[in-house]
């Protein structure tokens, strides 16, 4: 279950603005029949951001311990909360490559 205020404290950090929270979205994401993602997003409003209106966001327990927070603008392409996880899923294998 996500923390909503402590995503609401994420996005503040991320991205400079206060939100409310709209609903919560499952998710199941899955690439060659394998489920790689599986979870609740969190939609938001965003107050006064410059550039979007809505934003993604949760939460995920690392391996190691401690919490890693996402919060993806619903900005082209991301029109979506499945669409949100993908993106955050592509720019973390990315980030993982060498």
């Amino acid at each position: 279950m996500n923390d909503i205020p402590k995503l609401q404290e994420a996005i503040c950090k991320l991205h400079g603005c206060e939100s409310s929270h709209l609903e919560s979205i499952s998710v199941v994401e899955t690439f060659q029949g394998q489920t790689v993602w599986e979870g609740t997003v969190e939609l938001f409003k965003l107050v006064a951001h410059p550039k979007a209106l809505r934003c993604y966001a949760w939460n995920h327990t690392k391996d190691e311990g401690g919490e890693k927070f996402y919060a993806v603008l619903e900005l082209p392409p991301v029109d979506s909360a499945k669409r949100a996880v993908q993106v955050a899923i592509v720019a973390e294998s990315k980030k993982a490559k060498p």
